[in-house]
């Protein structure tokens, strides 16, 4: 069983992405330019040219997909203060930033109505907003 999740231990990493891919990319880039410098012609080139564009690809691979789960996040606490929050300040939930409203997915049902509203009056930052937080409510299944 893993640790709860908290503000120190919230982040997650995924190994072979952050740890190998995004390292061997970035290795490929120097050898190419290394390659390059010492080798010039249209070929070594061309493969820093290729070595950039990877590099591209693999940020692209991973922000593609965190942009899309922001969205499905956004949505979810939209329908969780719909639930949770009077019906008078209902129409308030729309004006919470997408910032605001990922925070606010780790808050427990009993404060984040509360927080939601701190964090309009306020203009809470993300990281205010976890730091504000009493009852973590963990969120295992971001990637």
């Amino acid at each position: 069983m893993s640790k709860p999740q908290s503000l120190q231990s919230h982040a997650r990493f995924d190994p072979p992405y952050h740890f190998f891919l995004t390292f061997v990319t970035l290795a490929n880039i120097v050898i190419a330019i290394i390659y390059a410098v010492h080798h010039p012609s249209f070929y070594p080139i061309w493969f820093v040219v290729l070595s950039f564009a990877a590099l591209i690809v693999v940020f692209l691979m991973r922000s593609y997909p965190l942009k899309v789960q922001d969205r499905v996040i956004r949505l979810e606490e939209r329908l969780r203060l719909q639930a949770l929050a009077p019906a008078e300040w209902h129409t308030q939930i729309y004006r919470l930033t997408e910032d605001q409203l990922i925070a606010l997915r780790f808050a427990a049902d009993d404060e984040v109505v509360a927080l939601a509203k701190q964090a309009l009056e306020q203009n809470l930052s993300r990281k205010q907003i976890k730091e504000r937080i009493k009852s973590w409510r963990a969120d295992t299944w971001r990637v």
